[in-house]
């Protein structure tokens, strides 16, 4: 059924489009999304409209019987399918955060309706043809074109040849069918994990227990058994804000095993929602996707518009990192194998907890400890503190605004000068079990851009799945929370400097995108920045120096279980993405052996196991995982210059980092970028160091 017909039974189906909010301007604060007003019917109906006007203008954009030139197809095509964008933005930005049953319904449905629209786009020869004519005369054309025009139209033509726009129409139908059946694929794979994480409970009916475990972690266990309908037990599950601090705490080992067990299994227990099957479908097709367009496998299909640009090129850089990681996660082992002795061998279970009573013994530090003094208010501040001394920039929260969801926050950001405006920060922090995908994102509700010469702002969002208060006591952030905290704050500063002209220019390579966020975390523990936010929660006492001290002395530790975790997650998604038979994969096996040749020790499985890595299966990290610690390399290195600089508020720098990293979008090549701010080559030496690994 094409996509004009499914709209044209949808209006017959009584769907009055003055009634869809999408179909008009909103009379809201800075034009956000009405979100209180939205259903899942007015969503479905603005997707298929958006994909009929974008037909329709793409149809005049190659109809047009002037000369193909800049304007009249390149920046033609760039503006069209607004409606689209608009639509697409909102429903994926709330879909993420309040992950219903019926915009999930909804998402499964879509999905694969996009991605046959953009292959009929993308496979559209009489448009490519034009396109094309533009890129041939780009250096005879007597019309210059400035530096974003040229990158738009590379950029453009590039996307057309990935594409498969050179393809025969036989080639070309084939891989809309892989296309099509991959977006399927990896929705569903989202769709499983997010089921299965939210299925499982850790029920506890006895109170020895529950020994060990923290207050709050007992308090939120009760809450969320009394949600459950059960009365008088405690109730754990399989996100971070309840599995973690469990691990960490618990002492009784047979329940620790127990739900590790259940995370490290989840989507591999051969029921309806595992997702063996999904991956080996995934990665052949990504490989027939890659062989068709004539590469030697998906890794070097991905690479090639990123930095690394080739496989070789992350392999080296992931075992340069490997083998000092891996000595110090052998020692770290070794140390808590000796603080048990001999009554077991350390196992994967044990590791968090004994991890933590190693630091309480060599440092007298622990999370708990540390988290009366991070209230996530007064962290939040904290961030908007150091924005302000490194940017001047200001954020002021908007109370009477439309938000994605009633626990978000809404803020306006405004520049140095007190009257620029910026943009629109939401924030969402809390963990919602079953309602919220898992982990900590920063997205768009709408992107930067200009119409005319007005700049268009964007609407940012941070969503993390951090603990909630508990009773009358506020949030209390972990140290690893804070930071992600930073982390993410750091991707918004990215969407809100940034001032581009064209959404084609706005994107910069998944390599080089962690970069603006990792820089901040290095912020997050500064002793003059912990004297700002670090205050406890009760007393208002800032937090003593001798925490400050504890926490700077053991600012390295763990950091081999940390890097190799990490490191073997990449090495998984690499070796998935340059195997060239994955039609006879065994998922199982093939993770086995990707680790076992590396020499993994048995107790530290990858942070991410095959059938719950959301980041390369569904798509967003795919052959990129590696670029966390990509981008690692550039913000240890470019924090080294403020560290040189001897102030770590260096104005002059940060003006630096703005206008040649956070503002340019993709107008610049990514390494071009890096050096206009640095000055120099980037080098290894930083990121050994604040590992701790030279």
């Amino acid at each position: 059924m094409t996509i004009a017909i499914v709209l044209s039974l949808m209006i017959q189906n009584n769907f009055a489009q003055g009634s869809n909010p999408f179909f008009q301007k909103w009379d809201t604060p800075y034009e956000v999304p009405p979100f209180e007003q939205l259903t899942v019917d007015h969503y479905r109906e603005a997707f298929y409209k958006g994909m009929q006007e974008q037909q329709a203008e793409i149809k005049a954009i190659v109809s047009n019987p002037e000369k193909a030139n800049f304007q009249n197809t390149i920046a033609s095509y760039d503006a069209s399918g607004q409606l689209l964008r608009i639509v697409s933005a909102v429903f994926f930005g709330v879909s993420g955060a309040q992950s219903s049953p019926e915009l999930l319904t909804l998402q499964t449905e879509i999905t694969p309706a996009l991605t046959k629209h953009s292959d009929e786009i993308m496979l559209n020869q009489l448009l490519f043809e034009r396109v094309k004519h533009v890129y041939d005369y780009l250096e005879t054309s007597s019309i210059s074109l400035s530096k974003e025009e040229k990158r738009l139209l590379l950029e453009l033509y590039r996307d057309f040849v990935r594409g498969g726009a050179l393809l025969s129409e036989t080639e070309k139908e084939k891989l809309k069918q892989i296309n099509e059946e991959i977006s399927r694929l990896q929705t569903q794979f989202g769709q499983n994990l997010l089921a299965e994480t939210a299925s499982y409970k850790l029920i506890i009916d006895k109170k020895e227990d529950l020994s060990g475990l923290p207050e709050d972690l007992i308090a939120a266990a009760s809450n969320r058994a009394v949600k459950a309908g059960l009365k008088d037990r405690w109730v754990f599950g399989l996100d971070n804000p309840s599995i973690m601090p469990f691990l960490q705490s618990a002492d009784k080992r047979e329940l620790r095993r127990q739900i590790l067990n259940a995370y490290l299994n989840r989507c591999n227990n051969n029921n309806d929602k595992d997702n063996k099957a999904i991956i080996k479908k995934l990665v052949t097709l990504r490989d027939n996707k890659a062989v068709l367009l004539g590469y030697g496998n998906f890794a070097e299909y991905a690479l090639e518009t990123r930095m690394a640009k080739t496989p070789r090129t992350v392999y080296d850089l992931l075992d340069q990192i490997w083998a000092p990681a891996l000595k110090m996660a052998r020692q770290e082992r070794d140390d808590m194998q000796a603080m048990i002795g001999g009554a077991f061998t350390l196992e994967a279970c044990d590791w968090k907890y004994y991890s933590e009573k190693i630091k309480q013994q060599k440092y007298n530090l622990s999370d708990e400890m540390m988290r009366p003094y991070f209230k996530s208010e007064n962290v939040r501040d904290g961030i908007f503190w150091v924005c302000n001394r490194l940017y001047g920039i200001s954020f002021t929260e908007l109370k009477n605004i439309p938000k994605p969801h009633p626990d978000a926050q809404a803020f306006l950001c405004k520049d140095a000068d007190g009257e620029t405006e910026l943009g629109v920060l939401f924030i969402d922090l809390y963990a919602r079990p079953g309602f919220k995908r898992g982990g900590a994102w920063c997205g768009s509700y709408r992107t930067q851009y200009y119409e005319g010469n007005k700049r268009i702002l964007p609407l940012t969002t941070i969503v993390c799945n951090f603990t909630p208060p508990v009773g009358t006591d506020p949030a209390l952030l972990t140290a690893d929370e804070v930071e992600t905290f930073f982390h993410e704050f750091g991707h918004a500063l990215h969407n809100l400097f940034k001032n581009i002209r064209y959404h084609g220019t706005a994107s910069v390579s998944r390599d080089f995108v962690e970069l603006p966020s990792q820089i901040m975390e290095h912020w997050a523990f500064q002793p003059l920045v912990l004297a700002q936010y670090a205050r406890h929660y009760r007393t208002g006492e800032v937090i003593p120096q001798q925490l400050i001290d504890k926490m700077t002395a053991a600012s390295r530790f763990g950091q081999g279980f940390a890097t190799v975790e990490y490191l073997a997650a990449s090495y998984l998604d690499m070796d998935y993405h340059v195997e060239t038979s994955p039609q006879a994969l065994d998922v199982l096996k093939f993770e086995a052996a990707t680790l076992e040749k590396r020499g993994l020790i048995p107790q530290i499985p990858p942070r991410y196991r095959s059938t719950y890595f959301q980041h390369t299966m569904t798509g967003g990290y795919t052959a990129g995982y590696y670029s966390y610690i990509w981008s690692e390399v550039l913000d240890c290195d470019g924090f080294q210059a403020f560290v040189e600089s001897g102030d770590l508020f260096n104005k002059q720098l940060a003006g630096r980092f703005r206008k040649y990293i956070l503002e340019p979008g993709c107008i610049d090549d990514p390494m071009d970028m890096y050096l206009n701010f640095r000055q120099k080559q980037p080098v290894i030496d930083a990121l050994l160091e604040n590992r701790g690994l030279k």
